[in-house]
Parts: structure tokens; sequence; C-alpha cells
């Protein structure tokens, strides 16, 4: 089951040609590799906080990033996180830029017939353009909404037992995805709860649902004060470390869960049955590494194969680049800061058509991170070859 990390010495190609960057540059590649091993690292250039907002409205702590079939960028941000003095100029909760970072429109917040979140965490924008939205407030329920903010759907509803058991309510949910091919909604559920809980994505009705490994998620006894004792064995933690923070359904049908807690990636069938999973920066311990959290947002790339997983790396504050089908670590960028190009505290990504990458950070650090990071693809280098010792 295990995935782990070694260092072993490598030698750089003599020679290293950056293929060109471009609109189909990443798929055409992939494609030219389909069925055989990775032999290429995709590489990308930061540019630092995009898009612009109208110069009416200040941007808050961004939580999430989502690109729908546009390439527009759908941003949620939390407006409460503002002080008393920038709140007058709050932007809401909800915006959308086109391809270009043009700004398009904004809207959400409390409305009839709908708990908005107290604090907003997971933007999604499904197959059929429908809008999910999730809190890790005092919430236990996701939203669905059009495109223009008109309210569809509410999962879940706030005031029950917080239980594992409840299959009509969630706790603080993270992250959710469609996958188009069964209409059904996978939500990361999430900050209380440590499962992965499946709904008709048109009524939403419950389906199944499954903790790490496969099994039945249950309910823990109260627990002593302090973060919670890792790792507990060669595997890691029987269950999700809460949070469950981020779900992803491949196109062959592979759900994959950042377990945040657990700093790790465990992969799934669409019926829950374990597959595979990777570590990500195990080593990584409270207080000397943030909060101890690791694995925190999970994007593929564009190519019809998805030959590449992207992981938010949040106490490393690292995008790291895995195979996706192998769980094979390639590379990774980023450090702790402020620059372009640095992250204070990684929390979701997303990925374009083209193989560009969008970051949302939620540390308010000094000048303070309230920004969309994008990181153009601009092509890819060979793999180091590797020298086995003899």
């Amino acid at each position: 089951m295990r995935k782990q990390f070694q260092a072993i010495a490598i030698l750089s190609v003599a020679s290293v040609a950056m293929i060109a960057g471009g609109p189909r540059a990443l798929e055409e590649t992939a494609s030219a590799q389909a069925g055989a091993a990775v032999t290429q690292i995709p590489k990308f250039r930061a540019e630092g906080s995009w898009p612009k907002l109208p110069s009416k409205w200040i941007m808050a702590i961004v939580s999430s990033t989502w690109i729908d079939e546009q390439d527009h960028l759908w941003v949620l941000q939390r407006p409460n996180t503002l002080s008393a003095e920038e709140k007058p100029k709050a932007a809401p909760p909800v915006l959308e830029f086109d391809a270009q970072g043009n700004f398009i429109q904004a809207w959400g917040g409390p409305g009839p017939g709908y708990d908005w979140p107290e604090t907003e965490h997971g933007i999604y924008i499904d197959p059929k353009g429908f809008v999910w939205i999730g809190g890790n407030g005092n919430d236990d329920q996701i939203l669905k909404f059009t495109k223009v903010g008109k309210f569809v759907m509410q999962i879940g509803k706030g005031g029950q037992k917080k239980t594992n058991g409840d299959t009509k309510n969630l706790w603080e949910p993270a992250d959710v995805f469609v996958y188009a091919k069964t209409n059904e909604l996978f939500v990361a559920d999430g900050y209380g709860n440590k499962r992965i809980i499946v709904f008709d994505a048109d009524t939403g009705a419950f389906k199944r649902m499954w903790g790490a490994f496969g099994a039945m998620p249950i309910d823990d006894p109260a627990a002593p004060a302090g973060p919670p004792q890792q790792p507990m064995g060669p595997d890691g933690a029987s269950q999700f470390v809460p949070p469950v923070h981020a779900v992803k359904v491949s196109t062959d049908g592979l759900v994959y869960v950042a377990d945040r807690g657990g700093r790790r990636v465990q992969v799934f069938t669409i019926a829950g049955k374990f597959v595979n999973q990777v570590f990500i920066g195990r080593e990584c311990h409270a207080p000397d590494c943030g909060n101890g959290q690791t694995a925190a947002g999970i994007a593929f790339s564009p190519d019809p194969e998805q030959r590449y997983l992207y992981v938010a790396n949040r106490s490393q504050a690292q995008i790291m680049i895995f195979n996706r089908k192998t769980l094979e670590f390639l590379d990774s960028f980023g450090s702790w800061g402020s620059a372009t190009g640095q992250f204070g505290t990684l929390h979701h990504l997303s990925v374009d058509s083209k193989g560009n990458l969008y970051t949302a950070e939620v540390t308010p650090l000094k000048p303070e991170n309230r920004r969309v990071q994008k990181f153009t693809f601009t092509g890819f280098v060979p793999m180091p070859m590797l020298i086995k010792n003899k």
C-alpha cells in the first residue's frame, strides 16, 4: 500500500530543451505518450496575483478556485475576514473572470430559501454548469446554484446531530465533484466528519459513503487536547484524519481524496474500493512545519489521459507533481511567503484547458496573500536520468 519517497542521486540530461508551450502542447505531448511511462515533467512560470477586481471592491481571503468549460475562473472568497474599515468595500463571495482575467460578474451571500455558509470554503462548477458551494464554519450543508446565482438545491441542514452515520446532513464539507458518467456528487466531508459521501447530483438522494481504505467511517470518542497521534502504522491512520479536504474523480473513474490531516492522497474506485495511496510530506509535524497538515488541494492535467496529478501541499508551501496512475513523485515548486510564486498556506487549486494552474491561499500574511495566483504552463523538460548504485 505504501508509497515513500527516497533520496536518490540524479544526472541531468546534458542538453535539456524546453518544449514550447501552447494551447494544445500538454494534450498533444501526453497523447503521444499514451500507454507509456511518463518521461517528461511539466514546468510553470509564476505570474503572481491574477486577475484584478474592479476598483470599487477589495479582495478578501480566497478559499477556492475553479475553471469552467469556457476557461473562466471562478473564485470563492471570504468577505467576513476583512477588517471593519475594509468591509464596506468587500467584494461578493463568488467572482467570475474570463480567460484573460477580465471581471464578468459577482454574487453570493445570504438569501431566501437556503443557508449561506458561515465560512466559505469550496467552489466547483459541474459539467452541466451548476455552481456548488460548501463551508467549514458551523455548516452542515452544500448549496447548488446556476451560474447567475439562482438557488437550485441545498443538501443538508444546520442544527443536526453531527455524525459520520448521517446520510442527509454534512459536517463542514470541504469540497465536491460531479462525475458526469454516473451523475453523482462526491463530497469531501470534511472538517468534522471523516468520509467521502455520494449523492445524486440532481435530486440530492444519498447513494453511498466510505472512509479511509474504503472502510466505513466511525465517530471517535472525545479526543485529548493537542495534535492527533501520528503516524499510526506504516500505512498511516486507519481512518481519514480531518479535514478530508479535497476530492476529484478522473475520467477513468478513480476517486482521489486529499486526506489533509493524514498527510496523504488516497485513491478509490467510484464504488469506494481502495486502490492506492501516496504520502504527502509525511515528515511534516507541528509546530516546526505549520500545523503538520499537507494534502489540501488536487487537480489533474487537462490531457485526455490526465497524466499528471497536482497536489497543493499546505504546510510545506509547495505544489507537488505526480504521475497520476502510478503516484510516482516527479517534481515540486514553491516556498512559504508572499512574493510571486510563494504561498501563504496553499488551500485549493485548479487547472484550465491549456494546463495553467490557479491557486488559493488562506493565511493572512503581511503583505496579505489575498489573491489568486496564476502559474502558466510553459512546456516540458525530460525527466532526469537515474544513477544506480552498483
